[in-house]
């Protein structure tokens, strides 16, 4: 082949390369504007009131206007609601986070007789919503005299939470190095000591890609409080932000600074661990 071929081979590839990547990248950027758009009109209508909002939904507001969000902390539950919000997503998370490693840790670094079944066991949990339980789960709720009570939704939230956590934490457990462990044995350490010292930092990038898997769902979640909580001091935020609405009139600006005070906390979280996220993502993926 001449020297000319190979130039127009060569050419004709490269257009072809940078065409697929120009194509990815409009892709991607249309996905960005597709993921922030309702982000930014929410943010943007929290600085808004209800005629701005209808009359200029996409305009840039005032951001030094705040009334909104004074009304909303001053004149509504909307605290006691984040509180809430905080207790039953936290606890839940520490069950789901505690609990899900050290059965994850069981199941990856021991063999045992029945190790595979209990493994499928808790796989299973992945494919049944609880939300076709909701009736024996109100009866166990009302037997175990915890309805209206914030354990109901930390009971169920842990149960929801612990098969996502089984299944990411074992996999990651079981790409671990057994030298580790054999060296901290030689040692004399424990057992017990060996998994909360030297394999629990290792697997650290786990344990938040397991945590942002479920504390998002728990966070945002409305079926349950719906279900098992009716005193308005007990309510979490998605349930408590119904209450802005009324049957006649709405609040649009009220509410909007409220579903943004709401989202804020998942974000600054998101943000925080996104270094360990993204390394709990690619870990594996390069030998």
């Amino acid at each position: 082949m001449s020297a000319a071929a190979t130039d127009y081979y060569d050419r004709k590839g490269l257009f072809a390369t940078l065409g697929r990547d120009g194509m990815l990248q409009i892709i991607l950027i249309a996905n960005t504007v597709l993921m922030l758009a309702p982000i930014i009109i929410m943010v943007f209508s929290a600085f808004k009131t209800t005629p701005e909002i209808f009359k200029s939904p996409f305009g840039i507001p005032d951001f030094t206007q705040v009334a909104n969000f004074v009304k909303i902390w001053s004149e509504t539950n909307f605290l006691r609601y984040l509180l809430n919000s905080f207790v039953v997503t936290g606890a839940s998370m520490v069950l789901i986070l505690t609990l899900g490693t050290m059965a994850a840790y069981a199941l990856g670094r021991y063999a045992f007789t029945g190790s595979s079944f209990i493994l499928m066991f808790f796989l299973a949990g992945l494919t049944l919503p609880l939300k076709l339980a909701i009736i024996p789960l109100f009866m166990l709720m009302r037997d175990l005299s915890i309805l209206n009570n914030q354990l109901s939704l930390i009971f169920v939230y842990t149960a929801m939470g612990l098969p996502t956590t089984v299944f990411i934490m074992t996999g990651f457990i079981r790409s671990l190095p057994n030298e580790l462990e054999d060296a901290a044995r030689m040692d004399g350490a424990s057992e017990a000591r060996i998994m909360w010292a030297i394999m629990l930092p290792l697997v650290r990038p786990a344990m938040v890609i397991a945590g942002i898997q479920n504390v998002v769902p728990i966070w945002n979640d409305f079926f349950f409080p719906l279900v098992f909580i009716q005193n308005d001091s007990l309510k979490t935020l998605p349930q408590g932000l119904t209450t802005f609405m009324g049957e006649y009139t709405t609040d649009w600006g009220v509410l909007f600074s409220g579903l943004t005070l709401s989202a804020a906390p998942i974000i600054l979280i998101y943000i925080v661990l996104s270094k360990q996220f993204i390394a709990g993502m690619t870990s594996g993926a390069v030998k």
